[in-house]
């Protein structure tokens, strides 16, 4: 007697943030997160692709998927429009986003119509303290918030507890970012930079990075003890972006065009930056708000050590809580200022100082070689404890599984009231 084929009714996540195929560490966070589901072949995804400008809107399908992975690409992020048009065409399952609050005004105003229907998912992204009570509507407009930091997950469970949550960092390929054959790392620097000692940014050329004032201090510190020649900043970003300064001004109003600071702007693959920072010998990031920066855990699973910020997410990945192990050099911010918009009313900007960078680039330069490989190889101990991308794409089938199964959907809706009851 043949066996009976068991037909699996795929349960389907329409899915909004950055475009997936994009480089950002938004698109690359998502994309794990939508593999992980379509690869138990119990899901199947809808994604609003925006933040980017694009060059056609034709739907996108993957060889790999097929029907089961659609890709629409939109301005922004979409809108009401599109998105009811979405809910009632497919009749997706959950609703998942995945980004900055600011962005998404449009969709939280658009609770009330969605969570009657399906539960909705936000991975949620904070930078910084105060706690910001001004987003209590933001999440208590969602069934689920899964927090990038610790940090999100304390501003969550103070100002909405009645919300589900839980800290869920981001992630990284510890295949791909890992220490590469010494041979091949000391063939390619000696090629490019020679003895040189490498510090190395990789990440946007916008304010919050403060890249400016990376170059400067980096110049502070090179002047100080005479290593132009020996020393250089790599910055695998876009010196032109109208998000940040003017990069190249820089460099030739304060004489750093002797190849003291590098610019990398093509976009490469991951296995080209696993590279970078494999030649590299200390990673840096000052930014003053981080939600997460996934640099950190991409420079220290190449066992390269960093200077980073205390802000933010980097916290959690530059610091052991439990043991008080630091995988490079923490800077606890010299200031705290309080910045804001009409659209943010406030929130904590960390600044540096001067001196403590320039010391932490010295404290670096000068350190014993075989004293930055310890913490280079802590480092990777520590992500392949806490960020490992195969514990990050297992956790998003159990939270998606856990999320359907306890609020279903259209006509198995449930754990949803559409009232309050508030004693006058």
């Amino acid at each position: 007697m043949e066996k009976e084929e068991v037909v699996v009714e795929k349960k389907l996540i329409l899915a909004i943030g950055d475009l997936p195929t994009a480089t950002s560490g938004i698109a690359h966070q998502m994309r794990e997160f939508m593999f992980a589901l379509l690869n138990t072949g119990r899901y199947k995804v809808i994604a609003l692709g925006g933040a980017i400008k694009h060059q056609q809107y034709n739907p996108i399908k993957t060889e790999e998927f097929g029907d089961d992975f659609i890709i629409l690409p939109v301005d922004g992020y979409g809108n009401p429009d599109i998105l009811r048009s979405l809910i009632w065409k497919h009749k997706p399952d959950v609703l998942w986003y995945m980004s900055d609050p600011r962005f998404y005004g449009w969709l939280h105003s658009m609770s009330d119509e969605i969570l009657p229907l399906l539960p909705m998912i936000w991975y949620a992204i904070w930078d910084n303290y105060p706690i910001p009570k001004f987003n209590a509507y933001v999440y208590k407009s969602n069934s689920y918030l899964a927090c990038i930091s610790k940090l999100t997950h304390d501003i969550v469970t103070n100002i909405a507890p009645e919300i589900e949550s839980c800290y869920f960092p981001h992630a990284v390929n510890t295949d791909i970012f890992k220490k590469l054959p010494e041979e091949d790392v000391a063939k390619i620097k000696q090629e490019h930079f020679g003895s040189k000692f490498v510090f190395f940014f990789n990440s946007r050329n916008a304010r919050r990075k403060q890249t400016g004032s990376l170059i400067y201090w980096f110049k502070q510190f090179i002047d100080k003890h005479d290593l132009h020649g020996k020393c250089v900043l790599l910055m695998h970003t876009e010196p032109g972006d109208p998000n940040g300064p003017d990069l190249v001004c820089m460099l030739e109003d304060w004489g750093l065009t002797d190849g003291s600071v590098v610019f990398s702007t093509e976009k490469v693959p991951a296995e080209h930056l696993a590279m970078f920072y494999n030649m590299s010998d200390c990673g840096v990031l000052l930014s003053d708000a981080e939600g997460f920066g996934l640099f950190i855990i991409e420079s220290l699973a190449c066992e390269t050590p960093v200077i980073a910020t205390l802000t933010g997410g980097i916290q959690d990945q530059i610091i052991d809580t439990q043991t008080g192990q630091h995988f490079g050099i923490g800077l606890e911010p010299a200031s705290k200022t309080i910045a804001g918009s009409q659209e943010v009313p406030y929130i904590f900007e960390d600044r540096l100082s001067e001196a403590q960078v320039v010391e932490a680039f010295e404290k670096m330069y000068f350190m014993n070689k075989s004293d930055r490989e310890k913490l280079g190889k802590l480092g990777r101990k520590n992500v392949l404890k806490n960020f490992d991308y195969k514990d990050f794409q297992n956790k998003w089938i159990e939270v998606m599984d856990y999320v359907v199964e306890t609020n279903g959907s259209w006509d198995t809706r449930k754990g949803f009231k559409p009232w309050n009851l508030i004693k006058l």
